[in-house]
């Protein structure tokens, strides 16, 4: 069976005068915090340099070093585990209150089952290509979820904040692969990315102050916020993201409740904020006590290097609404999202569920679960990646073979979408392109975005051609 998420390491705020030290003191820290739990499998040698850049000597010597001092152990043709017994010699100062403050997790508790806005919204601006859902894993899924729903009697009413078994299954995905360190208390299923952001709007009140958008911005988001009464205020963006200095100056002797953000890949722009950004981001959240509403929707589709964590997995992320979805994954007809907050926000948002949905489709959630589990979300993520990289460099290719440099854009490092601005204003109707499926337009800067994921290389050309007829 494929392993169902190799856990991720971000060294980059570690401590330590060398790699090495880094590395020990970093693995160390996740075992205390409760990331890496007992028993939990670490990524081999070769696997963990190759993904750090580090030369796999390092690697092991910092293995042999935790194993000699009782964190880890080895077992032959198995691999290396976090030890069921943190060791008995004393601890240095520097994880003393780690321990104090870790959190148990409670995976080992888990029992599994058996088996519109006022901005025009385009219908591909950046959605996954449907045609590549694995229709029959997913139908056995279905069935096996069906089954071990009706003999354990999981079709009547359920948990509105959604079945253990998923909240089980993404608790473990984002320790792994997100850098997250929380409950399953603190995750909340929902249908979709939108549903997430709808509570997060109705918790939130307008009474708490401002919300914060960005200049471009998620228009559906948008509108959920404005619907529930708050004051839109509008914060410059640029290649590295939400400006913060302006987002300072904006929220200056103002009362702030939250700033909505797309930090992994900015929407509609597709740049990443800068991890500087993140950390100051989170101080100032912390310093006028606001919440951060980070919509993490295309997390998966990182193609160039690694991704820069979430601002949920950062030091000051206690106010931080994280949200994801599955649909990006598989298809926006699959309902599927997540939001992971404090424990007490996501009372409140069941609350919430409780009285416009009563609970999710339990069937959808255990077989999911199912997919998560077994690995095989994450192989189908790994054969996506490739063909949505393929797809984007034919992107590259074409814009600059029918367009030149009548059109300025940067190569997106993840996620399935183009940002094209005209070097020089284009000459045409924005209404007639506007009404075109194939693109989102921002009129105001005579902006593009054109999402390729859902295309082939032959439909790619056959919608940039299309647009190149717009713009002559």
């Amino acid at each position: 069976m494929l392993r169902p998420w190799q856990t991720q390491l971000w060294l980059e705020h570690s401590t330590g005068e060398t790699i090495h030290a880094r590395l020990v003191n970093k693995l160390i820290e996740d075992i205390l915090t409760g990331r890496l739990e007992a028993g939990a499998l670490l990524p081999g040698s070769r696997s963990l340099a190759t993904v750090l850049g580090l030369n796999r000597k390092t690697v092991q010597i910092a293995y042999d070093e935790l194993i000699a001092q009782g964190w880890l152990v080895t077992q032959a043709k198995r691999g290396t585990f976090v030890s069921d017994r943190l060791p008995e010699q004393r601890m240095s100062e520097q994880y003393q209150h780690l321990l104090a403050g870790a959190v148990k997790s409670d995976l080992d508790r888990m029992e599994l089952a058996p088996l519109p806005g006022k901005e025009k919204q385009s219908g591909n601006d950046g959605i996954p290509d449907a045609r590549l859902i694995p229709y029959e894993l997913l139908a056995r899924a279905y069935r096996r979820a069906l089954i071990a729903a009706s003999r354990k009697q999981y079709l009547g009413y359920g948990d509105p904040q959604g079945t253990i078994e998923l909240r089980y299954a993404l608790q473990r995905m984002l320790i792994q692969e997100r850098y997250l360190h929380l409950s399953s208390a603190q995750i909340c299923t929902v249908r979709g990315s939108q549903m997430a952001i709808y509570l997060a709007s109705r918790v939130l009140k307008p009474s708490d102050g401002v919300m914060v958008f960005e200049e471009l911005t998620y228009a559906p988001a948008l509108a959920a916020f404005e619907e529930a009464g708050f004051t839109i205020l509008r914060c410059k963006t640029d290649q590295q993201g939400l400006d913060v200095t302006h987002l300072q100056q904006l929220i200056a002797g103002r009362k702030v409740a939250a700033i909505y953000t797309t930090p992994h890949h900015h929407y509609p722009t597709t740049v990443t904020m800068a991890m500087e950004r993140r950390l100051l981001l989170l101080q100032l959240s912390a310093q006028h006590d606001f919440y951060i509403v980070e919509d993490d929707y295309d997390h998966e589709f990182h193609f160039d290097s690694r991704p820069i964590p979430p601002l949920a997995s950062l030091p000051g992320a206690e106010r931080v609404l994280h949200i994801g979805s599955l649909s990006k994954v598989f298809a926006p007809g699959l309902r599927v999202g997540y939001l992971v907050a404090s424990a007490a926000f996501i009372e409140k948002a069941v609350q919430h569920i409780l009285m416009i949905d009563r609970q999710g489709n339990t069937l959808t959630e255990l077989a999911l679960a199912e997919l998560l589990e077994s690995g095989e979300v994450k192989r189908h993520i790994r054969k996506c990646k490739k063909l949505y990289k393929t797809r984007r460099d034919h992107c590259v290719s074409e814009l600059k073979r029918l367009f030149g440099d009548r059109v300025r854009f940067h190569i997106p490092a993840g996620g399935l979408a183009f940002w094209l601005e005209f070097s020089t204003q284009p000459q045409f109707n924005l209404a007639e392109l506007a009404a075109e499926p194939h693109f989102f337009v921002d009129r105001q800067s005579c902006s593009v975005r054109f999402g390729f994921g859902a295309f082939t290389e032959q439909e790619t050309t056959a919608a940039l051609t299309r647009l190149l007829s717009l713009v002559s």
